[in-house]
């Protein structure tokens, strides 16, 4: 569950409201996809926009439509009552591990975050990934911060951003090994770093392009995990339209348009006040798709 490709999918809203047709449409297409596991309610998933019952409706629907394929859970929310009953909700529910952001107003130190986990870990039966993405937490992890929580019982994984600029994949992986234990996974979660990280150590890719487009990532996973450098680069070379595309609108509204795009939704799945893209930028996405085997 903590190794190979996580797939993250959207939680499309319809009329400011769950679409759970739509939702369920999606986890059946990524469960017969080959997918190792699929994170629900991460950023791509939109879990700081839905409150309490909207995430159980989204749990339930989602974990009916996985099958055998494990779901993991996202749990993070501003305040720790509010991450606790999300904790609880995912475990009756049946999910199979659980995904923490340390959300913020208010600033965070190092010590808020690492109560957090440990306050979470001390009441959940289920394993817990770290989920770092100052991107939308706006809260930084140092790595020393990350051998504090790999050595809490109940840590499974570490879902680390992209690969900082002026070092490499394999050299980074090394300083995350310095202080993350063997039994706890280090996955990426910046697409555009996955074929270097996964070449590089990382366990595990925690994927956005996955939970709308699963055979591309597969085909980037399985040639960087089997060891196939060429097949590797010519898998990722065919998505760097798709990442450049990222880098320039976010992921969300792109997967967003993808998803339109394949039919996989209705028109404006995200919440406001978020806003899809325009037509000119919808263009760019088609053209992108269109060199994408598979895509």
């Amino acid at each position: 569950m903590f190794t190979g490709l996580s797939a993250f999918p959207l939680t499309p809203l319809r009329e400011d409201r769950l679409d759970a047709p739509a939702f369920e449409r999606i986890v059946r297409m990524l469960a017969g996809s080959g997918v190792d596991s699929i994170t629900m309610l991460g950023s791509t998933g939109s879990y700081a926009y839905l409150d309490r019952g909207e995430r159980q409706e989204a749990l339930a629907t989602a974990l009916a439509a996985a099958g055998e394929t494990p779901v993991i859970a996202g749990i993070g929310a501003l305040r720790t009552s509010a991450v606790l009953d999300h904790a609880q909700d995912a475990q009756d529910a049946g999910a199979q591990a659980l995904l923490l952001a340390p959300m913020t107003y208010q600033a965070l130190t190092e010590d808020d975050v690492f109560g957090l986990f440990s306050d979470v870990l001390e009441r959940v039966a289920v394993p817990v990934v770290v989920y770092d993405n100052p991107g939308t937490t706006h809260f930084r992890f140092s790595d020393a911060l990350y051998g504090r929580l790999a050595a809490l019982p109940g840590i499974a994984s570490i879902k680390i951003p992209g690969i900082p600029a002026g070092i490499t994949a394999a050299e980074r992986l090394a300083q995350l090994r310095d202080v993350v234990p063997p039994e706890v996974t280090i996955g990426i979660s910046g697409d555009a770093f996955a074929a270097d990280a996964l070449r590089a150590g990382c366990e595990a890719w925690y994927s956005v392009i996955a939970g709308t487009l699963p055979g591309p990532a597969l085909r980037i996973a399985r040639a960087a995990l089997g060891g196939d450098p060429s097949a590797t680069a010519e898998a990722a070379a065919a998505m760097r339209p798709l990442w450049s595309l990222f880098a320039r609108h976010g992921s969300l509204r792109v997967v967003a348009a993808i998803a339109e795009e394949r039919g996989l939704v209705r028109a404006h799945p995200l919440p406001l006040p978020i806003r899809g893209l325009g037509e000119r930028e919808r263009a760019h996405v088609r053209e992108a798709l269109a060199a994408v085997p598979g895509g």
